[in-house]
């Protein structure tokens, strides 16, 4: 029988984790929501923000909680920039060819992480890393607590800015019916470009809250990616709520499947879960039937 203290313990980490999960899922469900598409260029996005720490931190000395603002700017700015001058021009407006441009896209980002830093792992030296705090009898690492606050905090205002901003109604009306929103005067090929900044701008703030606690290497992006369409599938595609609902869920899996499993096998649980969902509801938690 397992100490209730190491339940709890599992469960305040799986929660902890989740919402990293789920911040880079929200990214990922906001683009297919909108262009409908699956953004196989996410992974590799995320690798180059947490380079972006790394480089911000080690040449600079800001702070990986200090540097958010920067990121999402700027992560903003690329993802733009790449819907609208290469994914949307290259595209031609045939979803196929969406997917190998995105995939393109990785795989000419991962080269050049690998050109310019090798495949050596890079971390981040900050004096807080290890501080921790009691809950309950649990020791938490502080900044994982604080990611899983502003990842929280990201998520409603995400939510917020869709649901009552002017942009946020835009969005919702090219995603639900694109040619009805052009004839009304909005502008869909900016919409796209702003959609696709603003999934791309969360992968920035998860590298800032990532950093840290994690390592950076060409290929970590890798094993977020592949949770992250576990996510939003888990969750329903396209569903706010169900993204962030979906991470956390993946977070328990993980942390509980690695009590019970052994840490090499604690992924296991997560895509046990995914095939469940796909077997007997494939539209996902809160999704809805097409």
């Amino acid at each position: 029988m397992l100490d209730p203290i190491l339940l709890w313990s599992g469960l305040i980490n799986g929660l902890l984790q989740g919402s990293i999960y789920a911040l880079v899922a929200l990214g990922l469900t906001l683009i297919y929501g909108v262009l409908h598409i699956i953004n196989f260029a996410h992974g590799s996005l995320l690798m180059l923000a947490m380079y972006g720490v790394f480089l911000l931190f080690t040449n600079f000395g800001i702070d990986p909680y200090a540097a958010l603002p920067i990121l999402v700017i700027g992560m903003f700015a690329l993802g733009y920039g790449l819907q609208r001058v290469l994914i949307g021009r290259a595209s031609h407006g045939r979803d196929e060819n969406i997917l190998l441009v995105t995939l393109g896209i990785s795989i000419v980002i991962e080269n050049l992480a690998l050109f310019f830093f090798q495949g050596d792992t890079r971390t981040i030296d900050v004096p807080y890393a290890f501080d921790s705090i009691e809950i309950a009898g649990v020791f938490v690492a502080i900044p994982r607590l604080i990611a899983f606050g502003a990842a929280l905090l990201i998520a409603a205002l995400l939510w917020l800015m869709i649901q009552r901003s002017d942009v946020g109604r835009a969005i919702r009306a090219v995603a639900k019916e694109k040619q009805g929103a052009r004839l009304v005067g909005i502008n869909v090929d900016h919409i796209y470009a702003v959609s696709y900044g603003i999934g791309i701008a969360c992968l920035g703030a998860a590298a800032c809250l990532l950093m840290p606690t994690y390592l950076v290497y060409p290929t970590v992006g890798h094993a977020f990616v592949l949770i992250a369409f576990t996510v939003v599938v888990l969750g329903g595609m396209g569903s706010f709520p169900g993204a962030l609902l979906g991470g956390l869920l993946i977070g328990l899996c993980e942390s509980f499947g690695g009590l019970f499993l052994g840490e090499s096998f604690g992924q296991i649980g997560i895509f046990l879960v995914f095939i469940a969902v796909l077997l007997f509801r494939p539209s996902g938690l809160l999704g809805s039937r097409v």
